[in-house]
């Protein structure tokens, strides 16, 4: 029993002692990485009423971060990021309303990472999960007579919404170890936006007296371009019922840099003294 003991005390004492850093165990807190991340980002809200093989809406996302380590398994993590999503009723059940946008937005997030597997075990693969919180800027467009307006400040629905909501991000994703620093993953995000403007459509028709200009009354009633007959006033034209979202797909890649004391061991290890 006693043997036992002093071998399981031996093998927990050089897992603590071993690290890929001068073979000893690495304080992980404030290791530090930097991220991009590459892929697809998907619009879901009031213009869109399913999934249409026919038109996704698929834009490309980007985006450009940093990992702080504070714990084995748990990392500070924040980017800025950039997307673009559009959606065209046309090819939805209410394409007797026409409506349509498209929109280029920056984001930017604070959040936690949890991995799976601790830092000083190395795993070669890693899956985790994280959340957080942070702001986009709206700035929704739509076409017409082959020029882009924006549309927020035209009030298309007699209303001034915030250009910056909030955006809560929660998602999944896995790393797999290249290299000793570089690890490349993919990643599967869901940004629920604090604001059911992202696509510049949420509750009614309003009254055309309300609207400023006489571009604002055409792209706030498109049904007349296909033959329609205007919308009346509080009719139906989204549901504010449920905020918009946009999902990102990206393939990430995570370059460790590390902390002072993995800096001063390599420079020791590059300039040897005689």
């Amino acid at each position: 029993m006693l043997i036992a003991l002093i071998i399981g005390f031996s093998q927990a004492g050089f897992s603590q002692g071993r690290s890929k850093f001068g073979n000893r165990f690495v304080d992980p807190f404030g290791v530090v990485s930097v991220t991009a991340g590459l892929g697809v980002a998907y619009y879901m809200g009031d213009l869109s009423d399913g999934v249409n093989m026919k038109h996704l809406g698929l834009g490309p996302s980007i985006s450009l971060g940093g990992l702080y380590r504070l714990t084995e398994h748990v990392s500070a993590r924040g980017e800025l990021r950039f997307y673009q999503v559009s959606a065209d009723q046309k090819y939805s059940k209410n394409f007797q309303n026409n409506l349509s946008f498209k929109t280029f937005n920056p984001d930017i997030h604070l959040g936690i990472q949890a991995d799976l597997f601790s830092f000083n075990k190395q795993a070669p693969i890693n899956p985790y999960l994280f959340g957080g919180a942070g702001f986009t800027l709206l700035s929704p467009k739509a076409k017409l007579d082959g020029q882009w307006y924006s549309l927020a400040p035209l009030t298309t629905e007699g209303v001034k919404y915030k250009r910056l909501p909030l955006v809560f991000t929660a998602g999944i994703g896995v790393s797999f170890k290249t290299t000793e620093r570089l690890s490349v993953g993919l990643e599967l995000c869901n940004n629920f936006v604090n604001s059911d403007y992202l696509d510049d459509v949420s509750t009614v028709y309003p009254s055309p007296d309300q609207l400023s200009s006489d571009l604002a009354r055409q792209l706030s009633d498109r049904a007349p371009e296909i033959g329609e007959q205007p919308r009346q006033p509080g009719w139906s034209r989204g549901s504010a019922k449920s905020k918009d979202s946009y999902l990102f797909l990206q393939v990430k890649a995570t370059y460790l840099i590390g902390n002072r004391m993995q800096a001063q061991e390599r420079k020791k290890t590059r300039c040897p003294k005689f």
